[in-house]
């Protein structure tokens, strides 16, 4: 496809939020008849319908009708709204295509495409990468499932510029034509199988990323792991691993105590800077440093851009985001934890005494491997949401000394700030969604930070 077949069809958005709009926007002005629809009640999504709607666009609020897939050509639809849904299942048995509105985005855009994915470590890396490419002077836009989507900034992008793009499995399983230049896979681990199904399903939709790729392009993946590694053989791509353990090229690897990287002509490896210089804190932002300078070097980033932002780059905001310190007591925002996996990586980039505050929307996830480090590293823990009584449990069953069950993020906060003492850390890595209590990470993350400033 490109711009012009958009033009005349008869396009039907599922779902609203910052995505929907987006794109919504984004099809109309390239001449489609667009249906935007929503199951919330129009009181909940009034801001969104209202931007829609001054457009003259078309809004349907509360419920997804089924009969709206008989209206249309095409169905771009939310990455949350499951394959199963009546309206999408009708779609697709009419033969309408059914796609994410970054499948859109790339078919429309001139600009080149890096596009990072991962279980965990997609928005510190993705991130890293744009600030990296910004220090080496290259006209780079972050973008994706980060908080600008896609969409909303791919008619624009001219084509010297980088789109630096987080994609998520839900976004890339409605792909179809989607090539980033520069495709990076972080890791994987078993993480939204409540809709994807089974793993397998999992990794095939993070493998749409290179589903495109040819020869000219690179793939760069995590040498790590070795169910990542099996799954770069077969790739069109030039492949490229990471590694934090083993000598590994080209790629990105680390010797001697620094980070060093091997492009696809280099001979040697390329010295960035000393791992004990990266400002990021735990081994976890290791494998993430070692990605982002991987991944700019390929994309043309000098090394001396490279390491001024590894020495400099404290962070995004909900990852392991330091709120304030209050009678020695570290309060610690990591809303954006929303896997066992992720929670496990950030209680044991700590030294200090945890005060944890764990649970969210339950998905059923294995805790066995958040057990193992309850049990050694946390004081006391705050369960909190749908999966908090497991989370209790849990806790218990690993012998953390306090363990608590609470009805609200604030009064975990309260609850925890009590039991601190100086030199603790109270910390929100809720180990899961957040979609049984908030809206999403981004709010579960504010609400703590504001009663925090509270206290």
């Amino acid at each position: 496809m490109d711009r012009v077949q958009f033009s005349g069809k008869s396009v039907l958005v599922l779902g609203l939020a910052r995505s929907g709009v987006a794109v919504a926007q984004l099809l109309q002005r390239l001449g489609a008849q667009v249906t935007v629809n929503d199951a919330s009640p129009r009181e909940r999504v009034e801001a969104d319908v209202r931007v829609l709607e001054a457009k003259g666009i078309r809004v349907i609020t509360g419920g997804h009708p089924p009969e709206l897939a008989d209206e249309c050509d095409l169905v771009v639809k939310n990455p949350g709204i499951p394959y199963d849904r009546p309206i999408v299942v009708r779609a697709l048995a009419r033969g309408v295509s059914v796609i994410t509105e970054v499948e859109v985005a790339f078919q429309v855009t001139r600009a080149t495409l890096i596009g990072i994915t991962g279980s965990n470590g997609k928005t510190t890396t993705t991130t890293l990468v744009g600030q990296m490419l910004l220090a080496a002077g290259a006209p780079a836009t972050v973008a994706g499932n980060i908080g600008t989507p896609l969409s909303a900034v791919a008619l624009d992008a001219t084509a010297d510029q980088l789109l630096v793009a987080e994609l998520s499995s839900f976004q890339l399983q409605g792909t179809v034509t989607l090539r980033p230049k520069i495709a990076a896979l972080l890791n994987i681990y078993p993480a939204h199988l409540d809709y994807h199904g089974t793993l397998d399903k999992y990794i095939d939709a993070k493998m749409r990323l290179f589903a495109n790729q040819e020869p000219g392009d690179i793939a760069i993946l995590n040498g790590d792991q070795e169910l990542v590694v099996e799954l770069a053989a077969g790739l069109a791509a030039e492949v490229w691993l990471v590694s934090a353990n083993r000598r590994v090229a080209p790629g990105a690897c680390l010797q001697n105590g620094m980070l060093v990287v091997t492009g696809s002509k280099a001979q040697d490896p390329v010295p960035i800077m000393a791992v004990k210089e990266i400002a990021l804190r735990g081994e976890h932002n290791v494998q993430n440093a070692l990605f982002a300078a991987a991944i700019a070097f390929a994309a043309g980033a000098s090394p001396q851009a490279i390491a001024a932002t590894l020495r400099e780059f404290s962070g995004v905001e909900h990852r392991m985001e330091f709120v304030r310190q209050t009678a020695g007591v570290s309060f610690v925002n990591d809303s954006k934890a929303t896997n066992p996996q992720a929670t496990v990586k950030t209680i044991t980039a700590f030294t200090e005494p945890i005060i944890a505050i764990l649970g969210g929307l339950d998905r059923g996830d294995d805790l066995s491997a958040l057990a193992a480090v309850a049990g050694q590293r946390l004081k006391a823990v705050l369960a909190i949401g749908e999966s908090g009584p497991r989370m209790a449990e849990m806790a218990l069953r690993a012998g953390v000394p306090l363990v608590f069950s609470v009805t609200s993020l604030p009064e975990a906060v309260q609850r925890a700030a009590a039991l601190a003492e100086t030199g603790d850390v109270v910390l929100l890595s809720p180990a899961a969604a957040s979609w049984d209590m908030f809206k999403s990470f981004e709010e579960r993350g504010r609400i703590f930070k504001e009663a925090v400033h509270m206290l």
